[in-house]
């Protein structure tokens, strides 16, 4: 079995080469398709020996099937910039190369967290089929966009993490976490989804619970306790998001 990594790109400068390091020895070909990158991406990507394209950004699922487009192999390893294959992650991986011809894996993420690997707090387990035939594609518009492959074919989880250097502050994720909040509002207005006047408040306070409490994020620490409080935040903000968005469709 022959792989090709794939990865989408923007100003991933810190990132990428930790990345594209742990793919060396597992990938047969690793491909990048870049959104116009301004810092050193381009740069190191090639110096490491990655296939590199660009294009303008045409969101999560068109540009990752972009990118699949291209592969010379049948089987795509897809992974963010900001992930990497543990040890035993490699292994798995090497072992099913040797005589598998096809089929869909998963794996289990583990999310490092401004320094702090995060084994609760609803971000762990964190189970992504990313290995799988060149056949399968992504869709859904704006974000949340999901994989989709053939049924009858039942994902085998491999030993060893995917390891996620998500954010180095909680700036960052609060930036990010906002980010997808005003795509998701976006999206829910567009799908004509309502909201009532409480919503906002009672799902941050929800959300909150839910991590910190439930999904026993306490047992994270510090960090435990910011992933709730800024998940709450923008959970805030999103569906203040959606009736400030009917408010502008609505007729004056």
């Amino acid at each position: 079995m022959f792989i090709t990594a794939a990865i989408i790109t923007f100003n991933e400068e810190k990132n990428i080469a930790r990345c594209l390091t742990s793919l060396h020895g597992i990938a047969d070909e690793i491909i990048i398709m870049d959104s116009g990158s301004t810092d050193a991406t381009e740069r190191i990507c090639k110096e490491l020996g990655a296939k590199f394209y660009q294009q303008s950004w045409q969101g999560y699922a068109k540009q990752k099937n972009d990118l699949y487009a291209l592969a010379t192999h049948d089987m795509i390893l897809s992974l963010d910039a900001d992930e990497v294959l543990s040890p035993l992650l490699q292994k798995s991986v090497l072992a099913i190369k040797k005589g598998v011809k096809t089929g869909l894996f998963s794996v289990n993420r583990l999310t490092n967290y401004c320094g702090t690997w995060i084994y609760h707090s609803g971000w762990y387990p964190d189970i992504k089929v990313r290995l799988f035939p060149k056949t399968c594609f992504w869709e859904g518009s704006l974000v949340h966009e999901e994989l989709v492959y053939p049924k009858g074919l039942h994902p085998t989880l491999l030993q060893g993490h995917l390891e996620h250097f998500s954010y180095t502050s909680h700036a960052q994720h609060r930036e990010r976490a906002d980010r997808y909040s005003k795509l998701t509002a976006e999206k829910y207005v567009s799908a004509g989804k309502k909201t009532y006047v409480l919503q906002p408040l009672l799902s941050a306070v929800g959300r909150f619970l839910k991590m910190y409490l439930i999904k026993l994020g306490f047992l994270d620490g510090k960090a435990g306790f910011h992933i709730a409080r800024i998940s709450a935040q923008s959970n805030y903000f999103k569906y203040q998001e959606v009736q400030r968005l009917y408010g502008q469709h609505s007729p004056h």
